[in-house]
């Protein structure tokens, strides 16, 4: 079976402070922006890596989701509970003092976990959990 990752998912509820974060922060290439106002959809990812990508997305847009849904859905981005993704990098301080100048709000800084892993952790502007491991 030939299956890959393509594409995650993660909301945002400023598009313009998200795409800052991705492109200008974590250094992603924008792949597509469409739409308009908070209503866009915006796919980045990393430049060597052309066949994955990251879809920020406005959650509540699917006209299935309730007036009720769409609260929940507020309430748990604002409580950074909604979405969140992991990364890996092989310069884990590197990347933590580049996001920390870059004004993210550190969850965690760089720490040997005890199974067996260094990450540190951060929320984006949407209030998404990102854990970045180092690779070994």
């Amino acid at each position: 079976m030939d299956i890959s990752i393509q594409s995650s998912f993660l909301p945002h509820d400023d598009p313009d402070a998200s795409l800052a974060f991705w492109r200008d922060v974590l250094g992603f290439e924008v792949r597509d922006d469409v739409g308009q106002g908070r209503m866009r959809w915006i796919t980045v990812g990393p430049a060597d890596q052309p066949g994955t990508s990251i879809l920020l997305a406005p959650p509540a847009a699917d006209p299935g989701v309730t007036e009720d849904e769409r609260r929940t859905i507020a309430e748990m981005m604002a409580k950074g509970t909604y979405g969140w993704i992991l990364l890996a990098t092989s310069d884990l301080d590197a990347a933590f003092d580049r996001i920390v100048a870059g004004g993210a709000e550190v969850v965690q800084e760089p720490t040997e976990q005890p199974y067996g892993m260094r990450d540190c952790a951060f929320r984006d502007p949407a209030g998404n959990l990102v854990r970045i491991q180092e690779r070994r």
